[in-house]
């Protein structure tokens, strides 16, 4: 059945619905602490939240795709919100006064210690990235009339996730790394991620089709107003 709307049952959300959400979430927190870690995988360089990050995308195309922009839209904040929790929380615990017998407190500053420029760029870069996705995949939904799902969730991550790594680079290093080197640490994410969709699409057809079924929601968001700011409309 399609229709326009959020998706509320007689009664409440349905647990499809909200195991899809907690996914988004804990993926995206989780990449912004593994993201520290710099690892070498096939001659690239790349933070270790390459493993995990662009599951976020997959879940929000999930989101998009059967449930709508708007239910999508207010996903997004709430793992912003969630995120920025997790950040304030981080900060506390390394401002708080160590155990006298407790070494770790540098190891503690330099793993989970943000800058204010970074924490910036990550979470502008978030939402950029992710409502690029949401409103490209549901406009293309409508366009394509539903055909071609593998085209909305490759197309959309293309541009979301190209969005998301050159905010997220050039607000964070420029001035501090040549350009040359934030170009190919841009290009190096965007395809990394890219390509991880590709892989992923198999997957992503499963869950839509069978979540489109027991749902019984396949949402075209032909009247969506698509401005981010619009939280329950």
């Amino acid at each position: 059945m399609s229709r326009q709307g959020v998706v509320v049952h007689r009664e409440g959300y349905s647990l499809a619905f909200v195991v899809v959400v907690a996914l988004f979430i804990t993926t995206l927190i989780t990449a912004n602490i593994t993201a520290v870690k710099l690892v070498g995988l096939f001659g690239l360089v790349l933070p270790a939240a390459v493993v995990v990050f662009p599951i976020s995308y997959i879940c929000g195309d999930v989101l998009t795709e059967v449930y709508g922009y708007r239910v999508a839209r207010c996903v997004i904040w709430l793992g912003f919100l969630c995120n920025l929790l997790a950040v304030v929380a981080i900060y506390l615990g390394g401002i708080l006064p160590a155990a006298p017998f407790w070494e770790g407190q540098v190891a503690y500053e330099t793993i989970l210690g943000y800058t204010p420029r970074l924490l910036a760029a990550s979470f502008l870069a978030y939402l950029v990235g992710e409502f690029a996705n949401a409103i490209v995949l549901a406009k293309m939904k409508v366009t394509t009339n539903g055909r071609w799902l593998w085209s909305r969730t490759i197309g959309s991550t293309i541009i979301g996730q190209g969005l998301d790594s050159l905010v997220f680079i050039v607000l964070a290093f420029v001035g501090t790394i040549p350009a040359s080197a934030m170009l190919a640490a841009i290009m190096t994410q965007w395809l990394v991620k890219s390509l991880y969709e590709v892989l992923a699409t198999p997957l992503t057809y499963v869950v839509v089709n069978r979540l489109k079924r027991s749902e019984g929601l396949n949402v075209y968001d032909r009247d969506t107003s698509f401005n981010p700011l619009l939280i329950g409309r």
